[in-house]
């Protein structure tokens, strides 16, 4: 194939980019390095592998994660469709099978004529036609290179760390009990209550754990969004109350009172043989997992199917770098997409790598790319990354305080989301039509 777009990354944004391309009859070639080379995070090769979590947060229109996903419905991608089919029970949040999600989209991509996918590491990605980089946070050092080179900028580093995944049959359900938060959408957590005595007794073995040095990167700051559950406990004895322990919302069944703490377990695949420990992202040793999450009441004989770590992530200083097409403004023919651009989150790279397909896709064709309004959520990130501080630029998850606001406020924190919701849905709508590569 004599491609007419280069894509490099098959993660969620670069199998996004590549779908929304194609789909409109341009010629794609695909460029992912595993399974030849494998990441430090990943276990599989297949595209749009999730690293992290299985959850893309929650589905419902006044939270602005809901929101960004219906935009994405409107626009018909790919990944959010493909999520949508894979879902498993996780209250009003999307999250999804991982197996046989990434088994989905890897066939799709895969299958699509107008794609072709080369397992190849691309180090130096000069190419003649429109490229998409969208290698994400893990992004190979041979690339890296190459883009310090380039934009004549360093790049900036955060940590980032994942939850261990607990087997199913070792979970005890005499203790443990089925509870959304607040009774809201439907029983699907597994919650492990705590007594004030068997927190402290939890927080004083995890503060002195031993963990995994972090070598030559100690002077890379945490993303606060994705916080080790160690490094949350060095910040003060309660603070892991007021954050993924808090028992807010929960009955604890036996005694039919709220606990002192609670660890929420989420079902990890479709057939619920795996949970995911909710917010404990982890840089333990691992001996010291074993021996520490084992003290949480229903978790003492908790098989670990994976567990917790923690990894560098790279991003660049976007506003300096790109234009409001996603383009680098000192190479005119490459384009950046995904957590890689400042972008925080699943949803959000998926975000990012639809416009720079879009984008890519109008630039072949001689038309000027329309940045999607501020008044919807895509239209905000994109103008967050291309347009934010550049002295404190910082990856960022989709909310409302990027939105543009009404003209007119509404006192009411309910009716001013519902109607921020629908303002944004029919401009995403009206942007839509107004596209030249439909």
């Amino acid at each position: 194939m004599t491609p007419e777009i280069v894509i490099i990354g098959g993660g969620l944004a670069g199998s996004e980019a590549a779908w929304q391309a194609a789909k409109r009859g341009i010629r794609v070639i695909l460029y992912e390095m595993r399974p030849e080379k494998m990441s430090e995070a990943h276990t599989t090769g297949n595209l749009a592998e999730l690293v992290c979590s299985n959850s893309l947060k929650s589905n419902e229109l006044t939270n602005a994660h809901g929101l960004l996903k219906e935009e994405l419905r409107r626009l018909d991608s790919l990944i959010i469709g493909i999520a949508d089919k894979t879902r498993i029970p996780s209250g009003s949040a999307l999250a999804v099978d991982r197996k046989e999600f990434s088994g989905m989209v890897t066939d799709a991509i895969s299958s699509h004529p107008g794609i072709k996918v080369i397992r190849e590491e691309i180090s130096v990605p000069l190419f003649d036609v429109p490229v998409i980089i969208a290698a994400g946070p893990l992004t190979s050092e041979g690339l890296v290179s190459w883009i310090k080179r380039t934009i004549g900028d360093e790049l900036i580093y955060f940590y980032d760390a994942v939850s261990p995944v607990i087997s199913s049959d070792s979970i005890n359900m005499d203790i443990a009990f089925r509870a959304s938060r607040y009774n809201k959408g439907g029983a699907d957590y597994l919650n492990c209550p705590m007594n004030r005595e068997e927190y402290e007794r939890f927080y004083n073995a995890m503060v002195v754990a031993d963990k995994v040095p972090a070598r030559d990167f100690e002077d890379i700051p945490y993303f606060e969004g994705c916080m080790p559950i160690e490094v949350l406990a060095g910040r003060g004895k309660e603070t892991l109350l007021y954050g993924p322990m808090k028992p807010v919302g929960l009955k604890d069944l036996r005694t039919g009172e709220q606990p002192y703490a609670v660890i929420q377990l989420r079902q990890e695949d479709k057939y619920g043989q795996a949970y995911n420990m909710v917010g404990f992202q982890t840089r333990l040793k691992w001996p010291d997992q074993r021996k520490v999450f084992r003290m949480i009441p229903g978790l003492e004989q908790a098989e670990f199917l994976r567990y917790g770590s923690l990894h560098r992530n790279t991003f660049i200083n976007s506003p300096l770098i790109l234009d409001s097409s996603l383009r680098l403004k000192k190479v005119d023919n490459i384009y950046m997409a995904g957590q890689i651009t400042g972008v925080e989150g699943y949803t959000e790279s998926v975000s990012s790598g639809l416009l720079a397909g879009l984008s890519a896709a109008h630039y072949l064709k001689g038309n000027e790319f329309p940045p999607p309004p501020e008044t919807t959520c895509m239209g905000a990130l994109l103008n967050y990354v291309t347009s934010g501080s550049v002295q404190k630029f910082q990856p960022m998850n989709i909310n409302w305080g990027l939105i543009a606001p009404l003209s007119v406020k509404i006192k009411n924190k309910d009716m001013q989301r519902k109607r921020l919701a629908e303002r944004a849905i029919e401009d995403i709508v009206r942007w839509k039509e107004q596209l030249k590569v439909l």
